[in-house]
């Protein structure tokens, strides 16, 4: 009985649990190993889940706190934006691809500058599509907390958007 549960509820998160790991650790072997070692422990935990409010938000919890033990906590890691999204815009022109890749990168430069936890909120909000409150108990935070980094990183990300728009740095 827990084997289906497994298979039916838990395996289909590790798409989701590998793009966090990977955004923490930047290492697609590391983030690899990250998401079994997960799915083992949430195997390990099997008597446990009829007690588990979401067990998403409990392996998301525990993937992210893998990877920060992984990563380590002093050393500040990068997010990293989907490569599907250098792909999916079409272009007109070989400057405007051009342009687009800077952009991109630029982002992805201002995104790495971001506090873990900022960075953390901001892929599990925009590019996971988590609620507050599933962000909060996946980074053990109360829902106002997830609100305020979350304005906190966007606003950072917009103040430094505006100047490259402007400079070009």
């Amino acid at each position: 009985m827990k084997e289906h549960i497994f298979r039916e509820e838990i395996l289909p998160f590790k798409d989701k649990l590998f793009r966090l790991a990977l955004r923490i650790t930047l290492d697609r072997e590391e983030a690899e190993d990250i998401v079994q070692d997960t799915l083992l422990k949430m195997w390990e935990r099997r008597e446990e889940w009829d007690k588990i409010q979401s067990l998403e938000s409990f392996c998301m919890t525990i993937c992210r706190n893998l990877a920060l033990d992984r990563n380590g906590a002093a050393r500040k890691s990068n997010l990293r934006l989907n490569e599907e999204m250098d792909s999916s815009t079409t272009f007109t022109t070989p400057l405007d691809e051009l342009d687009a890749k800077m952009r991109i990168d630029a982002l992805r430069r201002f995104i790495d500058g971001l506090p873990e936890v900022q960075r953390s909120i901001i892929q599990l909000r925009d590019n996971e599509g988590k609620a507050y409150s599933e962000i909060g108990e996946i980074l053990r935070l109360n829902e106002s907390q997830v609100k305020v980094y979350l304005h906190r990183a966007r606003a950072k990300l917009r103040e430094q958007i505006a100047k490259y728009e402007q400079y070009g740095l």
